[in-house]
Order: structure tokens, then sequence, then C-alpha cells
């Protein structure tokens, strides 16, 4: 055994199993979608990335005493959809988290650009007006839809489906990346949506309690990881991300309290481009993300 491989330092590229190991608490799938991305790039290359940088870290949360375990992740690999375009691909996508079962574990979508969003709402519940969406974005992604369906514009599109504007809330919103009309059209449609100066002036633990609180009316809660919400320096790899984004530790903070929550049952992290990392600190950024959310399921 090398010094790298200790087995009293596992690994936590260990937590992820094949369907049908041991009785998982989490079903991940990979969902490529990318072609109907408003900034083109390659976010279908990220869940494999993800994946890969999971090696890079240990099972074992210090700050929060949490020691996750091997193989609680049934990872159903990736769906077939690289080359679909988001209405092509929705049934299928909605379909298959239909499959691995409701109300059976939580379940995670690495994207794939952020509208895998959509089709994961629809495929963890059949009652969206039950349904709460909590989004970590720079943007409010409520463009017209009548240009087709894009990244930029699943906001606008579940509100057509039936989830109820008053069922979102949006967290990270930056100036300079949104329009005055669509910040118009999101206050018209009673979503809640708070910038990121709102999250530096009260502090991410505020901000994310009180939107868990606002959703209490709901049966379940859907969380979209946007990762261009962090500051570009901390995420050259998202093309939306911008200067003055969120900070890594306010992600990971956010991730943790969100996957605590015992009414959130899904979540996407999406429009991550490996393309254009930038010495892994996207990928790495990604993958810590989703171990703080796995941190905060297993505080459940």
């Amino acid at each position: 055994m090398s010094p790298a491989e200790d087995s009293d330092w596992p690994r936590a590229s260990l937590l992820i199993g094949l369907p049908g190991q041991n009785k998982p608490s989490v079903k991940l799938v990979g969902v490529p979608l990318y072609l109907a991305s408003l900034t083109p790039g390659r976010c279908d290359l990220a869940p494999s990335a993800i994946r890969s940088a999971l090696r890079q870290f240990s099972t074992f949360d210090l700050e929060h005493s949490v020691q996750l375990e091997q193989r609680c992740i049934e990872d159903f690999g990736d769906l077939g959809v690289s080359d679909l375009k988001p209405e092509e691909a929705f049934e299928t996508i909605a379909n298959s988290i239909r499959s691995y079962g409701r109300n059976s574990g939580v379940v995670l979508v690495l994207g794939g650009d952020n509208s895998v969003t959509r089709p994961l709402v629809h495929g963890v519940t059949d009652s969206l007006n039950e349904t709460g969406l909590i989004t970590l974005d720079a943007h409010l992604d409520v463009r017209r839809a009548d240009l087709g369906l894009t990244n930029g514009n699943v906001i606008r599109v579940l509100l057509n489906d039936g989830v109820p504007g008053r069922n979102i809330v949006q967290i990270g919103l930056q100036p300079f990346s949104n329009s005055a009309s669509y910040a118009r059209f999101a206050r018209g449609h009673d979503i809640r949506g708070i910038t990121v100066s709102e999250v530096w002036q009260r502090g991410i633990e505020s901000v994310i309690r009180e939107a868990l609180e606002s959703l209490s009316h709901t049966r379940c809660i859907v969380v979209d990881f946007d990762l261009d919400v962090l500051d570009r320096s901390f995420m050259p790899g998202a093309p939306g991300a911008r200067p003055g984004g969120l900070s890594p530790r306010e992600l990971f903070d956010a991730a943790y309290l969100l996957g605590k929550h015992p009414l959130v049952q899904a979540a996407d992290f999406v429009e991550l481009d490996p393309t254009k990392d930038v010495a892994d600190v996207s990928v790495m950024n990604a993958a810590k993300c989703l171990l703080s959310f796995l941190s905060g399921i297993s505080s459940r």
C-alpha cells in the first residue's frame, strides 16, 4: 500500500456505489445537457469531472463531525441526452428520475446546464403547486420562452408548468447579470429574490433559514445549485460567472444547511464547463459543494 492509499483516510470517491449496492440514501445521475446553453460550452463534461474530483477529498466533515458512509450514493451513470435539446430530453430525464423511486432517498443531478432543473422538478413530484424551488444563481432565468427552451428561461417555463411564484426563492442574484424587464417579471410573479449584497449583509445562514421557512407550506423542495453564483475568481469554469459573486465558504454553508432540511428531496449542480477551468478550482468547488450537501443529508 502506498502512502497515498491510506485505509485510515478514505477518499470521497468511495461514497459512490453501483445501483443495488447496500441501501443508499442518495441517488445520483449525470444529465449532460448543453446544446441549449446561451453561452456555448461543454457542460456535458461536468458529471465525469465532478465524480473524478471526489478522489481529492476525504469522507469526513471535520466542521460538523459527520462521517459519510461508503457507498451511500447509488450512481446510475449518465443519461444519453448529450446530443438532445431540452424539449427532446425532457421525458427521458423526468421518467428516469421517477424510476429511481420517489420518497426513497434524495436525488442528485450532475448537469449539464441549468435546463436540467425543469425535468428534475417534474421527476420528483406530480404536485407542482406543492413543490418549492430554491436556486443559488446569479441569474433570474426568466427569459422569454417563445424563442425555445434554454438554460436562461427554466424558471419562466416552470411557472408556466404550474409551480407558483411564491414557491420559488432565488439567492445570490447579481447586478449587471439580469435585465430590468425580467426583474419586473419575477417580482410580478411573487418570486422572492435575494441579491448577493443582501447575503453579505445578513449572512448566508440567515438567508437560507428564511428561505426554508418561507417554503414550509410545500411538500418537497428542490435545490438548484447554479455554480455561476460564485465569484468568477472561484468559478472560472462557469460561463455565466461574473466578478462579485458568492464565496465558496458561503456556498458550502448553504449546501450543508439545505441538505440538512427534511423537505429537500432533490438538488442539481449545473453550469460547470471543465474545459474553461483553471487549476481545477471550479471542479474542486463543485465537488466540495456536493460533499457539503451530502454532509447535511447525513445530519438529518
